[in-house]
């Protein structure tokens, strides 16, 4: 990404997660097709993840997700440690700055932003967007994108209380907006505790939302969907499988996949809910559609609703060769991106059938021996979808006999099977989310029949 002048698109990607995962294969080749159809040079920057054992695991999956799945090779500008030699430094910054396709992704941001503190990679990738070429930032990295940051870590897993760390700021720098990146906006892996908001949840983030710079607004990027930012030609567009939220003083428009607006767009509502003004730009209010619990996206007038989900070649370069078990890690990020495609478009027969596949996946290793922290993401993402399921569900009271039987019959042979399986925890899980809409299951001994009745 160098800094002569300026030569094709500029484009600065936010990515809230699934960067490497098959639902967002079909946004990367989208913006390598932004380069043309030759050679690109392209490159990841693994400093995020660099303190990680299981860095050279990672780099290896990233390379190879690109080859297989985007189709482009991508080499590698390793940065992992300010205790780097010399010639490493420079090799990394070199590759950095040859690169018309960079993305930084996974790890922690406060560590990204101590290794490049003082050195030269801000100023690089700050170059690129002005020169021309296109830089991906997604999950950690993502983060470290605006004027100030959350330290996930310190906070979610340490206990730190929550507080923001100073960020690049290269995003006012390229576009002007003065924000806080927040990736994973719509997570749900806590099931029974509030993760939304990159971990941080309602409570936490009302907290930072308060210390935050004046004139600053969070900018939510919801998982498995990118925000693409078009510097030429001034231009947002949102695609993946969810939406961005522009939320300031504790309410937030949402801008669902397809939308199309121009960048200054996202300023100008941020200062209209940061006053109390009313926005009426044809999408519904975050906090509105939170509060009726729904997950539905309307559709922005005269924005186009197509939405970049996994296409053919998407399956077919993520299918399992014969022989092979795909990572669960993996198998975890394509079932639960189908699922929530799934429940965009309100078909809860396939968004089930992804839980059931989810859970036969699980049950698979543990009955290989296999014993990993994935497993227990995988077991922890597989319980809060049932969450999300039974919020999506949960509408005006009627006979649900007549209208979601098929849905609750799969939900109680979810829980069937966990109960065989002798994990209480989902079972019990799915259980209370049906009484929260009013279903009540009876196990007897032959089995468990549900009722309809009040909800508690």
């Amino acid at each position: 990404m160098t800094g002569e002048a300026p030569v094709g698109p500029r484009i600065l990607a936010i990515m809230g997660s699934g960067e490497t995962a098959p639902t967002m294969a079909k946004v990367h080749r989208a913006l390598f097709g932004r380069l043309g159809d030759g050679p690109v040079p392209a490159a990841i920057l693994d400093t995020p993840y660099g303190f990680q054992e299981n860095a050279d695991e990672l780099t290896t999956r990233t390379i190879e997700f690109f080859a297989t799945s985007v189709g482009r090779p991508v080499s590698v500008a390793s940065y992992r440690s300010i205790e780097s030699s010399a010639v490493e430094r420079a090799t990394a910054l070199a590759r950095v700055r040859e690169s018309r396709y960079l993305m930084a992704g996974p790890g922690s941001p406060s560590y990204a932003l101590r290794v490049w503190a003082d050195g030269p990679i801000p100023g690089a990738l700050a170059d690129g967007l002005r020169s021309g070429g296109i830089l991906t930032m997604a999950s950690a990295a993502a983060l470290t994108l605006g004027v100030v940051t959350i330290p996930v870590y310190e906070i979610y897993k340490v206990g730190a209380d929550p507080h923001w760390l100073e960020g690049l700021g290269l995003l006012e720098g390229a576009t002007g907006l003065r924000a806080a990146v927040v990736p994973h906006y719509d997570n749900a892996e806590g099931g029974s505790h509030d993760t939304r908001f990159c971990y941080m949840g309602e409570r936490r983030l009302r907290t930072l939302e308060r210390d935050l710079p004046a004139g600053t607004f969070i900018l939510g990027v919801d998982g498995h969907t990118a925000l693409i930012l078009d510097l030429g030609t001034g231009r947002a567009t949102v695609a993946g499988l969810g939406g961005v939220t522009v939320r300031a003083e504790g309410h937030g428009t949402v801008f669902p996949s397809g939308s199309d607006v121009p960048i200054e767009t996202l300023a100008h509502v941020a200062e209209d809910l940061a006053a109390g003004r009313t926005v009426d730009i044809g999408w519904e209010p975050a906090s509105e559609r939170r509060a009726a619990g729904s997950t539905r996206r309307p559709t922005p007038r005269g924005a186009s609703a197509a939405v970049a989900a996994p296409d053919a070649a998407d399956q077919e370069a993520s299918s399992e060769l014969p022989g092979t078990r795909r990572p669960i890690r993996d198998e975890m990020a394509r079932l639960e991106g189908v699922f929530i495609e799934a429940l965009a478009h309100d078909d809860h027969r396939a968004a089930v059938a992804a839980l059931l596949e989810l859970d036969d996946a699980i049950a698979a290793r543990i009955r290989a021996g296999e014993d990993s922290p994935d497993l227990d993401n995988a077991d922890a993402t597989f319980r809060a979808l049932i969450a999300r399921l039974g919020e999506h569900t949960g509408g005006p009271a009627g006979d649900p006999r007549q209208t979601i039987a098929p849905l609750i019959d799969a939900l109680v042979e979810v829980r069937s099977k966990a109960r065989d399986a002798g994990d209480w925890a989902a079972a019990d899980a799915i259980r209370d989310r049906l009484l929260a809409v009013g279903i009540e299951l009876h196990d007897g001994p032959d089995g468990t029949i549900w009722s309809s009745g009040d909800p508690p």
